[in-house]
């Protein structure tokens, strides 16, 4: 059996500061694609928001992550950032932005993610206005 590979763009709505689900999204796309096996790259495609794998059934865990990169990144840190083109939570964005990450690689087996069972994948937006971000798919499998 040959390689085959599929890509898609998924625009994502936030509404501020959150980290967003998009598990399902992605779930659906991949599964159907009907690829058994494979690997699966989630891209977010800015500088002011990021990827990440984590716990998705204690809300709790959401709410102490934002709290702690606030914490880390803050908007008003006792030294100012230089780079505040765009408002006071401009260079935390990109702060937060640097200490996770913008690109994910998930397998596929068996037809599915291979996510562990309280794991989910979101959009971490550290902004406080509402933006639409673009996170790219690209799947390689068989």
């Amino acid at each position: 059996m040959s390689l085959r590979q599929f890509g898609t763009h998924l625009h994502v709505a936030t509404d501020g500061k959150a980290l967003v689900e998009i598990t399902d999204r992605v779930r659906e796309w991949t599964e159907a694609l009907g690829l058994q096996n494979g690997l699966l790259t989630v891209f977010c495609r800015h500088t002011s928001a990021s990827l990440l794998i984590q716990e998705n059934a204690a809300t709790a865990v959401r709410a102490d992550l934002e709290r702690f990169f606030d914490r880390l990144a803050p908007e008003r840190p006792p030294t100012p950032y230089e780079h505040d083109d765009e408002g006071p939570d401009d260079m935390p964005a990109h702060l937060k932005t640097a200490l996770t990450q913008v690109q994910l690689t998930i397998p596929i087996e068996k037809g599915r993610l291979a996510l562990g069972t309280w794991q989910g994948i979101y959009l971490f937006e550290h902004r406080r206005a509402a933006h639409r971000r673009d996170i790219v798919l690209h799947v390689l499998g068989e």
